[in-house]
């Protein structure tokens, strides 16, 4: 089984290089990327292939359930260098449906050291226990949760001290909040875009109507 992973890396490499010769020695000189994906880490969710973008040309961060924590210094680490060094003009929060850990969050199943971490996805279900309570029969949940905890992480995001002094700068930076469905592969704007601090609050609420409204 291992043996097959470097067996696809060498043909993948070849084809790689057989469409551009000179991709991997410019790829070593330097990344240039205008992206950054905040994704989760579900494997059936690839960042690059769902976007048709090559390696280089987004930067790249995940964890179990999309989580923009103030406390979690990878991921602040992560933004930082992105807006500072590679200075990305756009970071997308990238949820999906059917997501295992926002699944386990909502059932509250007990996994492990995870649970606790998951309970950031908990307090995002509580903070909007009105939209559930108002789900419709044929409503689900899980779905309804994923989206919501894409909408709660862009404004965390937003609020993060890399994201706030990009703005006072005037830096071109839009924070974007977007979901990919596994059934047809497509990705859902969420419609919670945002480039600078006074939208934050106007944009946040305008999202949450627009979900409330097909409850």
């Amino acid at each position: 089984m291992i043996d097959l992973l470097f067996e696809n890396n060498k043909a993948w490499s070849l084809a790689i290089q057989q469409e551009i010769p000179d991709f991997f020695e410019r790829l070593a000189n330097q990344q240039n990327p205008d992206y950054l994906w905040m994704g989760c880490s579900d494997s059936r969710v690839p960042a690059n292939q769902i976007v048709g973008l090559l390696p280089g040309d987004i930067f790249v961060h995940r964890n179990i359930a999309n989580l923009v924590i103030h406390t979690d210094l990878n991921c602040l680490s992560v933004i930082q260098y992105a807006v500072d060094v590679l200075k990305v003009k756009h970071i997308m929060v990238v949820g999906h449906y059917n997501c295992g850990g926002v699944k386990a969050a909502l059932d509250g199943v007990e996994i492990g050291l995870v649970d606790n971490w998951l309970r950031h996805v908990q307090d995002v279900k509580q903070k909007h226990i009105a939209l559930f309570e108002q789900l419709s029969t044929e409503g689900d949940p899980y779905n309804l949760l994923c989206k919501l905890n894409v909408m709660e992480q862009v404004v965390n995001l937003c609020q993060t001290t890399m994201v706030q002094a990009a703005w006072k700068k005037q830096q071109p930076l839009m924070v974007h909040g977007w979901i990919y469905q596994l059934n047809d592969g497509i990705l859902q704007d969420l419609e919670i875009t945002i480039q600078k601090t006074e939208e934050v609050s106007m944009k946040y609420k305008a999202a949450l109507g627009k979900v409330a409204i097909i409850l």
